[in-house]
């Protein structure tokens, strides 16, 4: 072996030993943009990657079985064999709640749905709130601002009798003065859950000798023209909150003439009917107040609420009972538009027996005078429950839910019982 060899030999070993070095180096990884917590809102909100935008994602499961009218005052959902008297709801949710600080405040965005299935039927789909919020500024779709109180108790198929009419498409400016205190004021779609009756009676409904068949179920209401202006005035501190809320709404009806009241003329349909109105319109108007008072000193999550509100020509602001039954004003028979009057009043109270096991109790009466002859209706509403909270966000309880309806209208008073087991996941 001669020097040359000796020297090309310790070469290709070094060379062999730099590659085997070279391939064992580890190769630096791509960087990952992690998602990171968002602690500025509460808890369960996140950064969308790449943004300043945090972002929480809920939603929950609740199944209830429903046993329905188990009175016998001849309207019993028991006492027929094709009453369907027992029912199984199932229904999801799901949310979407956005926030990022900005110089002209918090900006929001937030999306609420919900579907739901009953017994076998198919499933449904409803859009509950979706609305932007950029400061004290909302436009969208979300509660009423006349919405105070709803309730201690769920009111899952009898109405608690407030005003609870879900929610409403609305323009709305919040101003903040400091401590607690706030005014609103909001421009909504036009509450019409009354409808507007010709003296006293739904047009198409009428008990009427007739020569000709009237339209079926006509609504008085005409066109929708102006919204419902809404204000409030509220106070949030460490002992509750307390509210005071007005509103104003353009009742306006249609004119009557035989198109609108059924074939035939109008005089023959409606003995002393007026063929068409002058078409005008009145102002119909809601006052209301309510407090929630928290009562730790009792137990944590105590707490007792009362309301009560007040109306004339917007009964929908009293009681969300009433919804496309009965009239927020009528036609007498010269063809004048008279407005119902209602009002309500009612409260509930929460106690909690230990931190995971609570009842409430709900109780509300409303009274509607309804104008030209209707139908004048006292409604009696009383809702109880007991819930218990296994672990956080399930909790399983049963409610029965009592309301007693009497009119001046013979045989048309009424006593329904309904009880539900419900279960519900939120997260």
């Amino acid at each position: 072996m001669n020097i040359k060899s000796i020297l090309l030999g310790a070469s290709a070993a070094a060379l062999a030993a730099t590659g085997a070095q070279a391939a064992d180096l580890p190769v630096a990884p791509e960087p990952v943009d992690y998602v990171r917590v968002c602690d500025a809102f509460g808890t369960g909100f996140f950064y969308i990657p790449g943004t300043e935008t945090c972002l929480k994602i809920g939603g929950g499961v609740r199944v209830e079985f429903r046993a329905f009218d188990m009175l016998q005052d001849g309207g019993s959902a028991w006492d027929a064999r094709t009453d369907t008297s027992t029912g199984i709801r199932a229904r999801g949710y799901l949310n979407f709640d956005s926030r990022t600080n900005t110089e002209y405040g918090l900006l929001r965005t937030y999306v609420a749905a919900w579907s739901t299935t009953d017994n076998a039927g198919g499933s449904d789909f409803y859009l509950d709130e979706a609305f932007i919020q950029l400061g004290g500024f909302v436009a969208g779709r979300t509660a009423s601002y006349f919405q105070f109180y709803t309730g201690n108790n769920w009111g899952s198929v009898l109405d608690q009798g407030f005003a609870d009419f879900g929610e409403t498409n609305l323009f709305a400016y919040t101003a903040q003065f400091g401590n607690g205190f706030s005014a609103s004021a909001s421009v909504e779609v036009a509450n019409k859950r009354g409808q507007i009756f010709y003296n006293g009676a739904q047009i198409g409904t009428r008990t009427v000798a007739l020569s000709g068949t009237p339209a079926a179920s006509i609504d008085g209401y005409g066109g929708h023209k102006i919204p419902d202006f809404v204000a409030n005035l509220r106070v949030d501190q460490g002992w509750g909150s307390a509210q005071l809320m007005g509103a104003l709404h353009h009742v306006y009806g249609r004119s009557l003439n035989a198109a609108t009241m059924g074939t035939g003329t109008a005089a023959t349909n409606f003995p002393g009917a007026v063929i068409s109105t002058n078409g005008k319109g009145k102002l119909g108007w809601a006052i209301g107040a309510g407090a929630t008072f928290n009562l730790p000193m009792i137990a944590p999550g105590d707490n007792v609420s009362i309301q009560a509100s007040y109306s004339q020509g917007a009964i929908g602001y009293v009681s969300s009972a009433w919804d496309g039954v009965f009239s927020d004003a009528s036609y007498n028979a010269a063809g004048a538009l008279k407005l119902s009057s209602a009002w309500g009043i009612g409260g509930g109270f929460t106690h909690f027996w230990t931190p995971a096991i609570s009842s409430a109790l709900t109780v509300s009466y409303n009274s509607l005078d309804q104008a030209a002859g209707g139908a004048d209706i006292r409604d009696l509403n009383v809702q109880g429950n007991l819930i218990w909270r296994p672990v956080s966000g399930l909790y399983v309880g049963a409610e029965l839910e009592y309301r007693n309806r009497n009119t001046n209208v013979v045989g048309a008073d009424s006593d329904d019982l309904v009880g539900i087991f419900r279960v519900q996941r939120t997260f």
